[in-house]
């Protein structure tokens, strides 16, 4: 096995408590509170099922994560990892990958954010939103790790709260326990065409749609580098986060399709809106925005965050520009969060001036990167698991389920679902645009390797 890695440079201000809330919070965003209304769409109650499968992958996923980050926490996680067990260019593709993935968002979860503040306070423009969020969160992120690790803790806190108000609130009015309520019984579950109206076909649709909600969920193993303990932080905020956030998910959606005929929600609409009103929450529409506001500035903060770290690690091994690698007195990259947030603001300007060409290419460039940057997590975890085990036992403090069964059933899982989006007309341009991406990608890294063999030769 290789040499440990070498300690890092950076601060360690984050608490058991932000990465807790942050693994819990992660990937509870506007995907969920309003995305999923388009899940249902395609597959009715059957939607249940779809959010079975995606957050059942995602779950393995982040248990594989997790057992490697214990056992080797890097505030590269998956690229250092990945380095490790496949190569340099292994590292350098899922790094950069997963970086521009999380740059793009930044700038979707900005323009997202600024749309409903200016729905509140018309009179200031939406690019003027976009500017100070941007400045709000990038002085945050330039400050001590512990300023992220306390914005994160109290949005996620929000977020989870929110969404423990609706299940209570929701199972109360199942029940008829609420006022002005009666039992709603299983008639929403097998009415308007039953409980798979549009068959298999609609579940695995809905699979495809929400799939991409459980991303963020990588954050955590990142952050987790910066904690006091990072081996037994990772560990702890792994098995506390993926069961509940499985809960949180699959909770919800049974809630909405017993509450709410299927068929009545409207495209584009909030499912958790519809059930608020329905079962009589005042101004249920303006909550729900505050929620997904904060949200998404929660997301922004988050990316800002990863990605930050992700380049700041591959410039610790070579793979970016070693300016990146400069670390402030408090601990902090600086030059990383700058480079990070400076393509934030380009992509934010793309976005309003042609928000329907270049900044749409863009995020198809990235849909189905997450699936790419979890397969590798996969491939990574079936190397390094057998390396580890052989020759330091004593590190494997967090253990993937049923290995190596469950990681092969993982990966299979994940080629499905890309065959799936290449023969589903709506998804097919994302699966397209990402894996030209990944392909550019790939080629540098390749053309890097060959590059620096070469070197060798000629010095050898």
């Amino acid at each position: 096995m290789q040499d440990p890695l070498p300690a890092e440079p950076l601060s360690h201000g984050l608490k058991q408590r932000h990465l807790t809330m942050l693994g819990l919070g992660g990937v509870i965003g506007a995907g969920l509170f309003v995305g999923s209304g388009a899940g249902i769409t395609l597959a009715g109650p059957g939607i249940i099922v779809s959010y079975l499968l995606a957050g059942a992958l995602a779950m393995l996923v982040m248990r594989m994560l997790g057992e490697m980050s214990a056992a080797m926490p890097a505030s590269g996680s998956f690229s250092v990892h990945a380095e490790r067990a496949l190569g340099r260019w292994a590292g350098f593709s899922v790094g950069w990958l997963y970086w521009f993935l999380l740059v793009v968002v930044l700038a979707v979860e900005a323009t997202g954010a600024a749309k409903i503040a200016n729905g509140w306070v018309p009179g200031i423009p939406q690019w003027a939103w976009v500017l100070l969020f941007m400045v709000v969160f990038t002085v945050a992120n330039l400050a001590a790790v512990k300023n992220f690790g306390e914005f994160e803790f109290w949005f996620a806190a929000l977020k989870v709260g929110a969404i423990v108000l609706f299940l209570v609130l929701g199972t109360l009015a199942v029940f008829g326990m609420l006022p002005d309520t009666d039992p709603v019984g299983l008639a929403n579950l097998t009415g308007q065409g039953g409980f798979l109206p549009n068959g298999w076909s609609g579940v695995v649709s809905g699979v495809l749609a929400v799939v991409f909600a459980f991303g963020g969920l990588e954050v955590v193993t990142i952050a987790a580098a910066e904690s006091e303990d990072p081996a037994r932080s990772v560990s702890r905020a792994v098995r506390s986060a993926v069961w509940r956030i499985l809960l949180f998910y699959v909770g919800s959606m049974l809630v909405i399709v017993t509450l709410l005929p299927w068929d009545s929600l409207e495209p584009g609409q909030s499912p958790y809106v519809a059930v608020l009103d329905s079962i009589g929450i005042p101004s249920a529409g303006q909550i729900m925005n505050v929620v997904v506001f904060v949200a998404l500035l929660s997301a922004l903060n988050a990316n800002l965050y990863g990605s930050s770290r992700m380049v700041f690690s591959l410039a610790e091994r070579g793979e970016a520009p070693r300016a990146l690698l400069r670390v402030s007195p408090g601990g902090v990259p600086r030059p990383a969060v700058f480079a990070s947030v400076a393509f934030g603001f380009v992509s934010v300007v793309l976005n309003l001036l042609w928000p329907d060409t270049i900044f749409l290419y863009m995020l198809n460039a990235v849909g189905a990167v997450l699936l790419f940057v979890w397969a590798l997590i996969a491939v990574s975890q079936l190397r390094l698991r057998r390396r580890i085990e052989r020759e330091t036992p004593e590190l494997l403090v967090l253990r993937m389920w049923a290995f190596p069964y469950l990681t092969w059933a993982a990966l299979v899982a994940m080629a499905v679902v890309l065959v799936l989006m290449l023969f589903d007309d709506a998804a097919r341009p994302q699966l397209l645009w990402s894996g030209g991406a990944a392909a550019a990608v790939l080629a540098v890294a390749w053309y890097r390797e060959l590059r620096s063999r070469r070197v060798e030769e000629v010095r050898s």
